[in-house]
């Protein structure tokens, strides 16, 4: 198995690591300590005090093998054989026993042997090699706890083998820090696997290896930092080494293997086209860290690359999926790497002939800054920002500038803005995973007036609304959730920003002039028997149709108003 920083191998600085491979000097320590340990005098006195004895020679310990050694370890001879319970191991309170069939006229033997050494003190030197090689004495069967195997393995196979549970469990993330617990993200929850993660000096030494000496130096100046990781026969995994307390933490995400389908993803699947089609403008998915920002942009696209013939040009820090190449160009830079930085990329990019633009964040005025070049010059360019809706999303862009420039910011955004797309991942009913449930907003006039006059606290309720095609907000797109069968009301309830408007929509009542699913209707109108059986959380067939159809109630234009 291999670690590999990138999977291109013409990219310079490209770092692999051999996971399971022998480690240097690893072998060869361990026999050395085996050549240098008071172990074979011992045994050799004791076979030189019993030559009176009567050897058995078919009868021997089985061999131990430590992890990475090929040779084998010393013998007791069956006329060495110490009687039950005297043996003491000083790494278990319990009691070791070594047994032959021979025993009793073995244990006659020793007594009989005036010069033999004491029968404890042979057994403990055994057992406390067995200890330095990391095996066990054989006590009726070998010792198969999870617990002991990850103290057997050496810091980059206990790596392997977390990684390997993570893939088994199907967890999304996987948290290491130095000396503490192993733990995983499995549906959004913590839970933690066996063993304890090595010290802060192995822990590095795994770190530097993947990382290379490069990042190593960011990851020492400043705190933390990210790479793309090709795990064979495991899959792509995006990396963050940080500091925690001074000491090393890494976190591995697993991320897909090659770019999803639109159709996938329980999207707005309609919308999400027609957007990703656009010749210009600036559109932007938002949420909290591992709401699925990367996989949305990634699925876009892809349907670009099979429906149009663009130059597509990729910011990321790092890459993580790998496009395969259609009908269009795909250029991907990673951060660190191809380019220093977000903001110088996207001006060399200029002069790339690109006809899209793929920033992996938005996190300052000066990246801002150069998207609104890049867009007002004809480009669309793709991004995301940190919020979780769109009032937010564009006040935090024009907060990256000083209050003086303020209007003009929010002139310029309205002007490029195409669509602001914000996401989050609820839970699936019965615990079978996430959906993510998502606010739309497009681009239409009344939205640009409010951003260019900094009116953003309506935002969401014109969103709400939903008078206008293509306006998707979080309360609607729950509902779709919950009438499509893949979430319960509470999970719906708990998610939303305002839960008492969602319980009044799904018994039926309108609010702020919208009818029952979506429809515009009278403020306040009270529900007809016919609205009340269509706004239950189980759908008539005609409306679980329209719901299901495609994505997660992904919407067809106008959604549930057809």
């Amino acid at each position: 198995m291999t670690l590999n920083s990138d999977p291109r191998s013409t990219r310079p600085g490209d770092r692999s690591l051999r996971l399971g491979a022998k480690v240097p000097g690893e072998g060869a320590e361990s026999e050395g300590a085996l050549a240098k340990s008071p172990l074979r005098a011992p045994l050799s006195l004791r076979e030189e005090a019993a030559h009176s004895a009567q050897p058995n020679p078919s009868s021997a310990l089985p061999t131990a093998r430590a992890h990475g050694e090929e040779g084998t370890r010393p013998t007791l001879r069956p006329d060495a054989q110490i009687q039950p319970g005297a043996v003491s191991s000083p790494a278990s309170p319990q009691p070791s026993t070594l047994t032959t069939p021979s025993q009793a006229k073995v244990t006659d033997s020793v007594h009989e042997t005036p010069s033999a050494p004491k029968a404890e003190d042979v057994a403990r030197g055994v057992e406390q090699k067995l200890d330095a090689l990391g095996a066990a004495l054989p006590t009726g069967g070998p010792d198969m706890t999870g617990t002991h195997q990850t103290q057997q393995l050496s810091p980059r196979h206990q790596l392997e083998a977390w990684l390997a549970a993570m893939i088994k469990n199907g967890s999304s993330d996987l948290i290491l820090r130095a000396s503490g617990r192993p733990s995983c993200r499995v549906h959004g929850r913590i839970e933690f696997l066996e063993g304890r993660v090595p010290h802060a000096g192995a822990l590095m030494e795994v770190i530097g290896g993947i990382i290379g000496p490069a990042r190593m130096n960011v990851w020492r100046e400043e705190g933390s930092v990210d790479v793309g990781l090709q795990l064979d026969g495991l899959g792509r995994f995006r990396l963050n080494a940080y500091k925690q307390m001074g000491e090393p933490a890494l976190v591995l995400r697993r991320i897909s293997d090659s770019p999803p389908s639109l159709d996938t993803l329980c999207l707005p699947t309609a919308e999400l086209r027609q957007l990703a089609l656009r010749k210009r403008g600036i559109l932007l998915v938002t949420g909290i860290a591992g709401s699925g920002k990367s996989t949305t942009l990634a699925g876009m696209i892809e349907h670009m690359n099979h429906h149009a013939e663009r130059h597509v040009i990729t910011l990321e820090d790092p890459v993580e999926m790998i496009f395969t190449e259609d009908r269009c160009v795909i250029s991907q830079r990673e951060i660190g790497t191809d380019v220093p930085t977000f903001h110088e990329g996207l001006r060399h990019s200029l002069r790339q002939s690109p006809d899209v633009i793929l920033i992996g964040e938005m996190r300052d005025a000066e990246t801002v800054r150069a998207a609104l070049d890049a867009t007002e010059t004809g480009h669309l360019v793709m991004s995301t920002v940190h919020t979780v809706n769109a009032a937010q999303t564009v006040d935090r862009i024009v907060s990256f500038f000083p209050p003086e420039q303020h209007s003009q910011v929010r002139s310029r955004l309205a002007d490029n803005i195409v669509g602001v797309l914000s996401q989050r991942l609820v839970a699936r009913g019965g615990d079978k995973g996430l959906v993510p449930a998502v606010e739309l907003m497009v681009s239409t006039p009344h939205m640009r007036e409010l951003v260019s006059e900094g009116r953003t606290q309506e935002l969401s309720t014109v969103i709400d609304q939903g008078n206008e095609a293509g306006m998707i907000s979080f309360n609607l797109s729950l509902r779709r959730l919950i009438l499509a069968g893949l979430i319960d009301v509470e999970t719906a309830l708990a998610a939303s920003d305002r839960p008492d408007e969602l319980r009044l929509a799904l018994r039926g009542f309108t609010t702020a002039g919208q009818g029952p699913n979506g429809a515009p209707g009278a403020p306040g109108t009270a529900p007809t028997p016919e609205m009340q059986r269509t706004s239950t959380a189980t759908p008539a067939p005609g409306l679980a149709r329209r719901e299901t159809d495609p994505g997660h109630g992904g919407a067809s234009p106008g959604g549930l108003r057809r």
